[in-house]
């Protein structure tokens, strides 16, 4: 790992006069930072000196880490309302890379966990609220700047603001910007590898949800059948004997029983056999049943025709109403109605409005010839149970884009897709869920357990990740890790070898992966 401008190491030298300015100028240049342009108001331009493991004060859903490295904490908002916070080592200790980290949900906070971690390995990292305070007007949505800023533009608007500042306070700018985020962080991601192809080098996008107004639609739809039908709405513990029952039906096909699916999509689960019968412990009612059934089939429209692939075997789905961002988005972004009855959402009618009122929210554009031509790398990984962003969209826009691209042959010089058994939404799951994403545990300068590395030694090196390591921990200690594959590949067993090891598997073609991209 680069520590230091004054450093060779990894075979890259970054930068050059890099140890001219002892800690005291840098202090002082982060106190005299100007605006970098773009109508920006400076809040914060300080050196932080971490004692007793620094850590922010301000509310965020992103759990901050302990900071143990001195930089320079700039924090303002771009055009009134654009929130930036962006952490800059000291010259010393900076590895010549920016990282931007991307937020999820309905955003309005600050991407702590990443930030802070790859800070503490040499990073400047910035993080924006996408356009809004989670804390502020909670109709934001109503407010069509706030939509445009947090659909697309407020990421890259804090982008050129950080490369800025990073050329004032360095004197030189980044050799390298690289982009993380999962969920809304994730579309972001995406959003920035269509359309602003020039801001970053490397973007790893985790659980995107490129089509993320159809995803929309499915959630609340069938949010509203359960609450409507109060009989037959799905319990946590419902879902439970689901997964549980799919698993144990399709877990050995990879050679090893170990609670998890390596390939879901060719899981053949019949749901069925979960009906009560009388004096079960556990079942479900023929109400349960076919709600279930239904949600796991395709949706369909108005008049009867599949609008999306349906879920995996054993996937389960958020339980309740619909959540708040949803009713925002129809509520606030489409009516602008506080008052609107959500009982009254209709499928076609609500999909085509919602697109009509915030296009830019689709991250699904299979057109990137200028970040392909500008030699820019893309890493997308997606949780195979994943009941928030499902897999099948990611799948579904990467059949699209090899289409586009000239098969996935070509399209893996650029663009490559992991899908990771038995991982939930960007993190946990039976599965092996850490392995360097959006707020996981990081193993600095591994390239194979540290997906951000792989995305480095992919752009700087030219060595394209082939396979990912995952490890399932248990508090500080590692229950077993495995080898993930780039789609359309799943891990094998090799039949003899610790079967909680990631050697003990290769990476194979999977016939039925190879025909979803068909």
């Amino acid at each position: 790992m680069i520590r230091s401008l004054c450093t060779l190491a990894t075979g890259l030298l970054l930068g050059s006069g890099a140890c001219a300015a002892a800690p005291q100028q840098d202090s002082v240049r982060c106190s005299q930072l100007v605006d970098p342009g773009k109508s920006f108001t400076f809040n914060t331009r300080e050196t932080i000196t971490p004692a007793d493991n620094w850590r922010p004060q301000e509310a965020s859903s992103y759990e901050p880490v302990a900071i143990n490295v001195s930089f320079c904490r700039v924090s303002g908002t771009i055009e009134g309302n654009i929130g930036l916070e962006l952490w800059l080592p000291l010259r010393s200790q900076w590895n010549g890379r920016l990282l931007g980290t991307g937020v999820g949900g309905d955003a309005g906070v600050f991407n702590f966990t990443d930030m802070g971690q790859r800070l503490n390995e040499g990073f400047a990292s910035f993080s924006t609220d996408s356009g809004h305070k989670r804390s502020g007007d909670p109709r934001w949505m109503a407010d069509p700047k706030a939509r445009q800023d947090y659909t697309h533009r407020a990421v890259h608007q804090a982008t050129l603001a950080a490369k800025r500042l990073v050329r004032q306070f360095y004197g030189e700018a980044q050799q390298y910007s690289y982009f993380l985020g999962c969920s809304g962080g994730g579309r972001q991601g995406m959003k920035e590898m269509q359309t602003y192809p020039g801001d970053f080098d490397g973007i790893v996008s985790g659980g995107p949800a490129p089509y993320m107004p159809l995803q929309s639609v499915r959630m609340m739809w069938f949010a509203l059948q359960q609450k409507q039908s109060p009989e037959a709405a799905l319990t946590n513990e419902d879902w439970d004997l689901y997964e549980t029952a799919a698993t144990q039906h399709c877990d050995a096909r990879d050679g090893v029983t170990d609670g998890v699916v390596e390939n879901i999509a060719a899981c053949d689960f019949d749901p069925a056999v979960l009906a009560c019968s009388g004096g079960e412990d556990a079942c479900l009612s023929t109400a349960k049943l076919q709600m279930l059934q239904q949600i796991i089939r395709p949706m369909v429209d108005e008049q009867g025709q599949p609008m999306d692939r349906g879920l995996f075997s054993g996937v389960r789905t958020r339980q309740g109403p619909p959540s708040p961002l949803l009713r925002a988005m129809w509520a606030d972004g489409v009516y602008d109605d506080p008052q609107w009855n959500e009982d009254g959402f209709q499928r076609t009618r609500d999909l085509a409005l919602v697109n009509d009122a915030m296009p830019e929210l689709r991250a699904d554009s299979t057109y990137i010839d200028e970040y392909l031509e500008g030699g820019g790398k893309a890493i997308i990984y997606q949780g195979w149970s994943d009941p928030s962003t499902v897999a099948g969209l990611a799948i579904d826009y990467y059949r699209q884009l090899s289409a586009t691209y000239g098969g996935v042959e070509a399209l893996s010089d650029s663009v490559r897709l992991f899908l990771v058994p038995g991982m939930y939404h960007c993190r946990r799951g039976p599965g092996a869920d850490q392995f360097g994403g959006s707020r996981h545990q990081t193993w600095p300068g591994d390239g194979e357990r540290d997906i951000l590395w792989s995305m480095i030694h992919w752009v700087e090196q030219g060595v394209a990740p082939d396979h990912l390591v995952a490890s399932k921990l248990d508090g500080e200690d590692t229950r077993f890790t495995r080898k993930i594959c780039p789609f359309p590949q799943s891990a094998v067993y090799d039949g003899k070898a610790d079967e909680n090891a990631h050697q003990s598997f290769h990476c194979e073609d999977d016939p039925v992966l190879e025909v979803m991209l068909q």
